[in-house]
């Protein structure tokens, strides 16, 4: 079992194993070019694990220069309960600490009852009050003035 940093090699792995993770929710971001520019943009922030060159495990991460973000925390689950989500995201929290990073956030949906057992239980704190907003800015239009 290795845990490596993840690159675009290690794409149709990864994806795959999102598509059967249960409350891992895929989006038109997770396209292997999208994936590519995360990459790129958080070098050495997101890892893999591999047994056998088989990915069996991803911790993406990234951060905006102020706050660190995981997303796709995922283990197949052939290989769950070995503590490789945990020494997944301690090498991405290591690696935003030495960028000087001080706090980290995950998303995950209120649905996902195994994740959200997962990040109560290893010391994660549910946030009340605040909500969170977005906007798909792929369809905003804006006119250019003269």
């Amino acid at each position: 079992m290795e845990i490596t940093a993840m690159t675009l090699d290690h794409y149709e792995q990864s994806i795959e194993l999102w598509k059967m993770t249960e409350g891992l929710v895929l989006s038109e971001s997770d396209s292997r070019e999208q994936i590519g520019l995360f990459l790129r943009r958080n070098e050495n922030l997101s890892f893999v694990c591999l047994v056998e060159d088989s990915v069996v495990g991803t911790s993406m991460c990234g951060h905006d220069g102020r706050r660190g973000f995981l997303y796709h925390i995922a283990v197949s689950e052939t290989h769950r309960g070995k503590g490789i989500a945990k020494r997944m995201v301690e090498r991405s929290l290591e690696a935003l600490r030495a960028a000087g990073i001080t706090k980290c956030h995950l998303f995950t949906l209120e649905s996902n009852e195994i994740g959200n057992r997962y990040w109560s239980g290893t010391g994660w704190q549910k946030r009340s009050g605040i909500l969170l907003y977005s906007k798909d800015v792929s369809q905003i239009w804006t006119k250019r003035r003269p």
